[in-house]
């Protein structure tokens, strides 16, 4: 990758002592523990307006006694004398122009070979995204205690919850247990960060509750086409006004539980079509992340909705980043953009993959390197009575995979975000 740099200001050199040598010196074999360097970070982010660029290197150096000066040359930029300061030298230098892998050489007293070599990285962030589709009107206990415990084992880690609003009409879940599930997931919402976001499987007790007709005959899963309770049936079925209706009524159902008002969506079975996507601008949201890697819910073949996603979302793979629909194409390919972001599902849910797979789409949205652009892993899951242990090992080991490479640990690009926060990001570009 090509590495552009910023012309350094280089620290007045002490009198009497020689300019530093433009050309740089020879890497050392090995640091010199002569020299105690600190201050100098292995990754350092570029800000996008919602990370903060991180766009000065602060270095400390204590020196043997003996020593007379300090050079530090950073890539292949002109040389900078640190400030002689008790016990060492000290820079403070800018690096807002510098985008790849590179190194900083330190040499002492004019040596043409350096004392020190320090590799750093300055990299766009590798937004992880962590998601949670409501199916069922109530996620159980089970799959609650699986979601305390990813917080507890991954600080900083933040879920985007897409929440269910038939929580709120499904006549078997008790009002005394909406208010549970109502106070969990403000809960999330107030201790982590999280967001709540709106998820929508059109159940007829939700579309009629909203005063709409139910549509039972658009099923992706049942092989008649047919699902009497609404749960399967595609969100597509639903046009334009009766859509934005739905929108409405969750909004509503939101508000009256004290629940803010939902700013992303993501439809059931991933079955967003254009009018969804027009109801949602209409109604205000600012993200949806209905977009799927369709290859990998193979064990859905044979079935609507593969076929369906197949078709629909045809581009969409391990790699697809976010991008602006139109008010004539949901993949954005063409016509005037909406004023709404797209965030592609590459990870699809847990459901669906393996560690492996899951590892496997996570490097290849980053091969290790630093890089220019922002980037995204959205992944998820499904809480319910069905959640096992086997869905949250594999939750957690993706997790400790982002973990190893986290930018609030020096570890490499990775930022933990919600989609509401990370959309400003992308909808600017």
């Amino acid at each position: 990758m090509a590495i552009t740099f910023l012309l350094f200001l280089a620290v007045a050199a002490c009198s009497g002592d020689p300019a530093p040598d433009p050309d740089r010196p020879a890497a050392p074999d090995s640091n010199d523990p002569a020299f105690t360097i600190q201050g100098a970070h292995s990754w350092y982010l570029i800000g996008d307006g919602v990370t903060p660029g991180e766009d000065t290197m602060t270095v400390i150096i204590t020196a043997p006694a003996h020593t007379s000066f300090v050079d530090a040359y950073v890539g292949d930029h002109k040389p900078v004398r640190m400030s002689a300061q008790s016990g060492g030298f000290a820079m403070q230098v800018s690096i807002a122009d510098i985008v790849g892998d590179t190194d900083v050489l330190f040499s002492a007293d004019g040596s043409s070979t350096a004392f020190a070599s320090v590799p750093f990285h300055r990299s766009a962030p590798y937004y992880v995204l962590v998601s949670t589709d409501y199916d069922f009107s109530d996620p159980g206990q089970g799959a609650i205690m699986y979601m305390n415990y990813l917080h507890g084992m991954h600080p900083g880690m933040r879920i985007t919850h897409f929440w269910a609003p038939y929580t709120y009409t499904d006549p078997m879940v008790t009002e005394q247990r909406r208010d549970q599930l109502t106070q969990f997931i403000l809960g999330m919402q107030s201790m982590y960060k999280d967001e709540i976001g709106l998820h929508i499987h059109p159940y007829c007790n939700f579309v009629e509750d909203a005063g709409v007709t139910c549509i039972t005959d658009a099923s992706d899963v049942n092989a008649d086409g047919n699902d009497l309770s609404g749960y399967t049936d595609r969100i597509e079925a639903y046009q334009h006004d009766p859509m934005a209706t739905l929108l409405q009524h969750a909004f509503d159902l939101f508000a009256a539980r004290g629940l803010p008002k939902p700013q992303t969506f993501r439809a059931g079975g991933w079955t967003a079509d254009l009018n969804t996507f027009l109801a949602l601008q209409d109604k205000g949201f600012i993200a949806d992340s209905s977009a799927l890697n369709w290859a990998r819910i193979e064990e859905w073949k044979g079935h609507n909705i593969y076929d369906w996603t197949m078709a629909h979302w045809a581009p969409i793979n391990d790699t697809s980043q976010p991008y602006l629909p139109t008010t004539t194409d949901v993949l954005g390919a063409s016509g005037t953009p909406l004023g709404m972001l797209e965030v592609p599902d590459n990870g699809v849910m847990i459901d669906y993959v393996t560690t492996d797979e899951m590892t496997g789409i996570f490097d290849a949205n980053w091969d290790g390197k630093a890089f220019a652009k922002p980037r995204t892993l959205m992944m998820g899951f499904h809480p319910s009575d069905s959640f096992s242990e086997a869905e949250y090992t594999r939750v957690n080991d993706l997790l400790k995979v982002a973990d190893m490479h986290l930018a609030t640990k020096d570890l490499g690009p990775v930022v933990y975000t919600t989609l509401s926060d990370v959309t400003p990001v992308f909808a600017a570009q």
